[in-house]
């Protein structure tokens, strides 16, 4: 029986979460992002690479964990991305609110799903009746659950990882975990 360490992931990656790579991978990375932390956007290209490197090998999970109380728009484009994700197009705004990251009022949110092609009149009524804010707010709630204080929030294979210096770490681990099956 294995033992529970209070900082290991405590929801394992399901069904619900927005998922790249393969369900058998050796290596699941699971991330507690919030779309306004300049962090989160450093990490992004790196674990991007992490991804195409591993492509095969690794899983890629992504929840959010929007800052409110100094992100003032982190949750609104938390919900985009839900919306976005209900007409399957999660990853691509996903990409859109990272790059540009210093826009994500409900008018700029409109114009990238404008951009994505998404159904204008079923996101501005998801968007307006706030229709995914309890998904997010389980994923907050599965963040603290994990000890997520911050953002990114980053777990390898169920365990937390430190970037805050970079993801030199993450890769080293990744590589030791992938030669070591």
């Amino acid at each position: 029986m294995s033992q529970h360490h209070p900082f290991d992931l405590a929801i394992p990656v399901g069904a619900g979460d927005h998922v790249l790579g393969p369900a058998h991978a050796h290596v699941t990375i699971v991330e507690y992002g919030d779309f306004e932390c300049p962090i989160c956007k450093q990490t992004a290209p790196g674990l991007k690479l992490l991804r195409e490197r591993f492509a095969a090998q690794v899983r890629f999970a992504y929840r959010h964990f929007p800052l409110e109380e100094v992100h003032p728009h982190a949750m609104l484009a938390a919900e985009a991305t839900e919306a976005a994700a209900a007409q399957g197009r999660f990853w691509e705004m996903h990409g859109l609110l990272f790059e540009h990251q210093s826009h994500l009022d409900a008018r700029h949110l409109r114009r990238y799903a404008e951009r994505l092609e998404l159904d204008l009149a079923r996101f501005a009524a998801e968007m307006d009746e706030h229709v995914y804010i309890q998904r997010v707010r389980e994923h907050i709630e599965s963040g603290r659950r994990s000890h997520v204080r911050g953002t990114p929030g980053l777990f390898l294979n169920g365990m937390i990882q430190d970037a805050s210096f970079g993801l030199k770490g993450l890769v080293t681990a990744t590589e030791k975990i992938l030669a070591g099956r």
